[in-house]
Parts: structure tokens; sequence; C-alpha cells
């Protein structure tokens, strides 16, 4: 009986934990509806892509992937974050095969740092967003 009630508890304090974080994030997304998101890189529009903007971090994901969407609220943060200095996009390693082979993208999450239309560095795993920024920071 105390078991599920220990359950029960912890149940309850993470949907509070939920709700207050989506609240957060709706608070953030209201203050500046026109901030950046990222953009959806495929095979197609790669290279035109990486050519057109001088630095941007591109996450190599996958549906399927649970780190990858753990990891998803953080890129949205650092493309509303450092739009102004950045382009940060989203590559789906699975409908876009050719451009994960080219990188060798072995596991995902993957973020690839790319300037001036090549890469320059890269994070694998879903890493916590100062070690991120930390990566960034090299070149910006």
């Amino acid at each position: 009986m105390n078991a599920e009630k220990s359950t029960k508890n912890e149940d309850t304090e993470l949907e509070q934990v939920r709700a207050r974080k989506m609240r957060e994030l709706t608070t953030k997304m209201k203050k500046n509806p026109n901030a950046p998101i990222p953009i959806t890189i495929s095979d197609t529009n790669f290279n035109e892509t990486i050519q057109r903007h001088p630095l941007m971090l591109i996450d190599c994901w996958a549906e399927w992937c649970g780190p990858c969407r753990m990891v998803a609220p953080v890129i949205d943060e650092l493309a509303r974050d450092y739009g102004d200095r950045l382009v940060v996009g989203k590559l789906n390693v699975d409908e876009n095969p050719t451009t994960a082979m080219q990188f060798n993208i072995m596991s995902i999450p993957t973020l690839l740092i790319m300037k001036n239309g090549k890469e320059v560095d890269r994070i694998i795993g879903a890493v916590p967003k100062k070690a991120i920024e930390e990566g960034l920071k090299k070149y910006l």
C-alpha cells in the first residue's frame, strides 16, 4: 500500500513539474512569437543551406530517438537565444540518409557546428544546454 501511495505522489510531482515547465515555455514563446525557430534541412537543400549561412548548429536526429526528444527543447531555445548570431537547423537522419552518411553520423543526437560551409565541431549525445553553448562560443 505504501509503495502504491509513493508512486502516486511521484506521478503527481512529475505532473506538477511538467506543467510548470510548459507554463515557462509558453511564457517565453508569448514574449517573442517572432523568435527564430530551427529550420528543416534535407539532403536536397543541405549544401545550399550551409553555404548561405556563415554559422550553423545542425541537430541530426530521428523521430524514434528518446535522447533526441530530450534535446529538442534545448535546440529550440538555442535558436531563440542565438538567432541573431547563428542559424539552427534540424536534419532527420532517417529521412535524409545521404547527408547522414556523408557526415558519418553514427549516433544521435549529433549536433554539427558548421562555419562557412565546413564542419568545425560536433557534439554527440544528449548533453546539457550549457555544454552546447560552450561548444558554440568558440565560433560566435
